[in-house]
């Protein structure tokens, strides 16, 4: 099996949780800071990343079509242009995940939008596909959110491009590597709680 599609488990948050993906992604904290309540890893040779995060559960959104409104949210937070919803998926029942019998949940959406890198400004925009799974971890309050960005064309303008290159992306097929669609569905399949005590008083 190519390095490109071999996958093996992370420690996250400290290892109280544990997910599997390709080890082409490096963990962002050794080159920048991130946030306590995130756990980020890029692949710089592709612009890719995959992202698990841990929120307070948003009771007012309901799970059917939560992931949407996370990957909305998403959009805006980042002053995305032409954002278009590709695919959503009907709840799912997570029973691996369920805390003191309450039940786990979770649901999936696929975007697209423009957004720019950092601080760049509009100009530099890239063409990117955004996956989004939200797990929803009623019985510790928790809303997790695990998303993957896959760009489809690099801005000329980007700093991207000076890594990847500018235009369309080269399919993940092409080059022998597993496919961030492919990549986020692994890690939300071996996605463990190991410490549930990582959520605090709740648990």
């Amino acid at each position: 099996m190519s390095s490109g599609l071999l996958c093996s488990e992370r420690p996250l948050f400290g290892g109280a949780i544990s997910s599997s993906f390709p080890q082409r992604f490096q963990d962002a904290s050794n080159i920048r800071q991130v946030p306590d309540h995130q756990e980020v890893f890029v692949d710089p040779s592709r612009d890719e990343s995959l992202i698990f995060e841990l929120l307070d559960f948003k009771s007012d959104v309901g799970d059917n079509g939560s992931a949407s409104w996370f990957l909305h949210d998403l959009a805006c937070e980042q002053d995305a242009e032409a954002f278009m919803l590709v695919d959503q998926s009907q709840v799912v029942d997570a029973p691996g995940l369920s805390f003191r019998n309450i039940p786990a949940v979770v649901t999936t959406a696929v975007g697209e939008m423009a957004i720019s890198k950092g601080r760049q400004g509009r100009e530099a925009q890239n063409l990117v596909r955004v996956y989004v799974a939200n797990l929803r971890l009623k019985g510790v309050e928790t809303d997790v959110l695990v998303t993957a960005y896959e760009p489809i064309l690099i801005n000329p303008l980007s700093e991207s491009a000076g890594a990847v290159g500018s235009g369309l992306a080269v399919p993940a097929s092409q080059s022998g590597i597993l496919p961030m669609c492919d990549v986020i569905k692994h890690a939300l399949s071996t996605f463990r709680v190991n410490d549930w005590s990582l959520f605090g008083s709740s648990a």
